[in-house]
């Protein structure tokens, strides 16, 4: 089959979607089909084997410059390749792009729900309030869903909430695919790298995330704070690494030292995604507090190197982390959180446990599984715009407009 991937970001920016774009790209090209991502250029050194760049403007928002759709690139370039099929990543911009072009050429159009949405109406100047807009915003979720031939779910919970929402396409279930590199992590770089963090602290820890108000990481520094208080009691200490960048280090950073936690708390920045197996497994477990995700692929990215999660029990999280199995889910409380962080690395032989666990819940979500999943549904959804424009009149049909 021949693919187009469609979305308002891409590598060099760092976020869950431009990774799941990635790793479902590569899979289905292993599996001998044709995969061109239309991507949004961000400067120089951009170019790469089967993906697009079209403008984008010079201003951010949420840290990504925002694309320029307004140009011939996507009607043009498809047409060159003869797509079968438009994956689309996001509702808006490059979503409305996708209609556009189904309604012209009569290709399929197959959305991933990625992200929730509402979690970000603060990056809109305007909009934030979100009580004043979410009527108009689930408004317009629900008909760009129903626009679409078929929507992709990242989880089972995802898909629900789709369903709530008066969806009325057909939702199917594809999570993000972990390459088969993603277990492997390389001991030796993985024990320099605690070398080089750890100092005279007992345990390291970890989180992988963009450091923006959503992903809720003051909390995360509050639960920080009890842990440091906890295991001093017990003459322990830790050091917690954030991965990752984002409009809110400088905040961050400023509550560490008003927490108390400068030496704890190391912020490292951005890292190349093949490093991140090897900075998972120098660590002792993954702690997370989002509550904002459809997924959260750096839980799995977490699980594949041997890595228990501590997470707030939330939708996307709960789908992948089992309390007690693989990791610990808690409610909401700061102190509760950091009790079953203390828990977790105090009892050797459970943490053993729950990471052999976390790498059994991460095998489930193998690349190569994925990718045959998401053929089937391109295929399903081909097949059913062929016999719709079997039915139209000649002057209808694709190509012609």
């Amino acid at each position: 089959m021949r693919i187009a991937m469609f979305t308002n970001n891409y590598k060099p920016y760092i976020g869950g979607v431009p990774v799941s774009i990635e790793h479902l790209a590569e899979a289905l090209r292993a599996r001998g089909h044709k995969v061109w991502v239309f991507a949004p250029s961000y400067g120089e050194g951009e170019e790469e084997p089967y993906v697009i760049r079209y403008p984008s403007f010079p201003f951010r928002v949420a840290g990504a410059p925002v694309p320029d759709v307004l140009t011939g690139v996507f009607l043009k370039k498809v047409r060159e390749l003869e797509i079968d099929v438009i994956h689309v990543h996001h509702p808006a911009l490059v979503g409305n792009v996708a209609l556009h072009i189904r309604r012209k050429l009569g290709i399929p159009v197959v959305f991933t729900y990625h992200t929730r949405y509402m979690e970000y109406l603060h990056y809109i100047r305007g909009l934030e309030s979100f009580e004043e807009h979410t009527g108009f915003l689930d408004w317009y979720l629900r008909r760009f869903c129903n626009r679409c031939d078929l929507l992709v779910a990242p989880t089972p919970g995802i898909r629900s909430y789709l369903y709530g929402k008066e969806v009325i396409k057909p939702v199917e279930v594809l999570p993000t695919g972990m390459p088969q590199d993603a277990f492997s992590p390389d001991q030796k770089i993985a024990a320099e790298i605690r070398q080089r963090y750890i100092g005279d602290a007992d345990y390291l820890f970890c989180t992988v995330s963009r450091l923006a108000a959503e992903k809720n990481l003051i909390f995360q520094m509050q639960g920080l704070a009890h842990l440091g208080r906890l295991l001093k009691k017990k003459k322990r200490t830790f050091r917690h690494l954030f991965i990752g960048d984002g409009p809110e280090k400088e905040n961050l950073m400023h509550l560490a030292e008003e927490l108390g936690l400068s030496e704890h708390v190391v912020f490292v920045g951005n890292i190349e995604n093949s490093e991140m197996k090897n900075y998972q497994a120098a660590c002792d477990a993954f702690l997370f507090t989002s509550q904002s995700e459809t997924q959260g692929i750096v839980l799995l990215e977490a699980m594949a190197a041997g890595n228990p999660v501590v997470a707030l029990d939330a939708s996307g999280v709960r789908d992948i982390v089992s309390d007690g199995e693989n990791g610990f889910l808690t409610a909401g409380d700061a102190a509760d959180w950091a009790g079953r962080v203390a828990a977790l690395v105090e009892d050797e032989k459970r943490k053993r446990q729950m990471g052999e666990n976390a790498v059994r819940t991460a095998m489930l979500y193998a690349e190569e599984e994925v990718a045959r999943r998401a053929e089937q549904y391109y295929r399903k959804v081909c097949g059913k715009m062929s016999e719709e424009i079997s039915q139209m009149v000649p002057v209808q049909r694709r190509g012609v407009v």
